[in-house]
C-alpha cells in the first residue's frame, strides 16, 4: 500500500533503526519508545489490523509471536520479563493501521495498562 508508513518502512523507503528483518517481518525501534526496549514487529504484508486477518494468517501471526520472544532474548528480556501487544483501531491506540506487535521490556510495568 503506497501511503502506508510501515509498507514504505518494510521496502526500505523510510529509515528505521531495525533489529531484524526476513522475507516475512521487520522488527524495528519505536521512535517514541515507552520503555527502554520498544520494539515493533510488522508483517511485510499490509493487513490494516487484527480484525483484517485471514483464516491463512495464523502462521504469521505465530512467527511475529516467536520472533517477539527471540528479540527479547537478544535483548537480556527473557528472564525479567516483557510485554507484547496488539492494539487494534483508533480506541485502543493503533496510529498507524498496519498491524504491529510492541515489545516492551527493560522496565517494570504496570497493571492494567491504560
Amino acid at each position: 500500500m503506497p501511503d502506508c508508513l510501515f509498507c514504505r518502512l518494510a521496502a526500505g523507503e523510510v529509515p528505521a533503526s531495525i533489529v531484524y528483518e526476513d522475507a516475512q517481518l521487520v522488527a524495528f525501534k519505536d521512535i517514541t519508545p515507552q520503555a527502554p526496549t520498544h520494539v515493533l514487529i510488522i508483517p511485510r504484508r499490509h493487513i490494516a489490523t487484527l480484525n483484517d486477518l485471514g483464516a491463512g494468517d495464523e502462521a504469521l501471526v505465530g512467527e511475529m509471536t516467536r520472533r517477539a520472544a527471540a528479540i527479547a532474548k537478544e535483548q537480556g528480556l527473557a528472564e525479567r520479563g516483557y510485554r507484547v501487544v496488539f492494539n487494534c483501531n483508533a480506541d485502543a491506540g493503533q496510529t498507524v493501521f498496519h498491524i504491529h506487535m510492541h515489545l516492551l521490556g527493560g522496565r517494570r510495568l504496570g497493571w492494567p495498562p491504560g
